[in-house]
């Protein structure tokens, strides 16, 4: 005889009781509410740099803004043309650096612009002193020269003397003339009456240079050469050209 067959049996754990409640679910994972103060002072950590670099933009700006500007360079003048000073009577010597004089100066008035660096004497008297005991002697009613007294221009009444041991002493006479004491040379641009011994030359004008002993004229040129007077004092005859 056979037995009914027995159908399987499932058995589960039992489950445990879970509460159900109706409505919104409750908020677990809330955390309490801080203090005021506390949240005051994790806000301001936060910002704070922020802060600072916003507070020292604004103090940069506004002391930019507030900084004195530098005044508008006044408008550029040309400097006035005055004297800054003046000596009356005087005289004045330059020394080489061996110690001997190279440059007298005497004259009745003298005035120095600064605004040029030249200076201007009235009735003036000129000595220079070169190698070889060469000496020039200058004169005019009224010279402008520049710092250092190396370079003059000898106006109204211009007298240059070029002096040399071993030769005649040549004479320049102008209403003008532009004397180079370093390199002994005189120019001009206007009539000239040229001197050595009992000879005369008269150009329109004249370079000419004492070191090399080199003479170049302008036209027109008219000349008169006579010889040497002799020693006894007969005078020669004369050879006009």
């Amino acid at each position: 005889m056979n037995k009914a067959a027995v159908p399987p049996e499932l058995n589960l754990p039992d489950l445990p009781e879970v509460p159900v409640v109706l409505g919104p679910a409750p908020d677990r994972g809330a955390r309490p509410r801080q203090p005021l103060s506390y949240r005051l002072r994790v806000l301001i950590g936060t910002y704070f740099p922020l802060l600072l670099m916003a507070l020292l933009a604004l103090s940069t700006w506004f002391l930019v803004k507030n900084t004195p500007r530098e005044a508008p360079a006044a408008e550029q003048r040309d400097p006035r043309h005055d004297p800054d000073y003046q000596m009356h009577n005087f005289t004045i010597t330059r020394f080489g650096a061996d110690g001997k004089p190279r440059v007298r100066i005497e004259g009745d008035v003298l005035r120095h612009y600064p605004d040029t660096d030249r200076i201007e004497v009235d009735t003036v008297h000129i000595r220079a002193l070169g190698p070889g005991g060469r000496a020039t002697l200058a004169t005019a009613r009224r010279a402008l020269a520049n710092g250092d007294v190396t370079e003059l221009q000898l106006l109204g009444g211009a007298q240059v003397q070029a002096q040399s041991p071993n030769a005649e002493t040549v004479e320049i006479e102008s209403e003008f003339l532009h004397l180079f004491l370093e390199v002994e040379q005189v120019r001009s641009h206007l009539p000239v009456v040229l001197k050595q011994g009992r000879s005369e030359v008269r150009a329109g004008g004249i370079e000419y240079d004492n070191l090399d002993r080199k003479l170049q004229l302008q036209g027109p040129v008219r000349a008169l050469f006579l010889p040497r007077a002799p020693v006894s004092g007969k005078a020669g005859p004369a050879d006009p050209s």
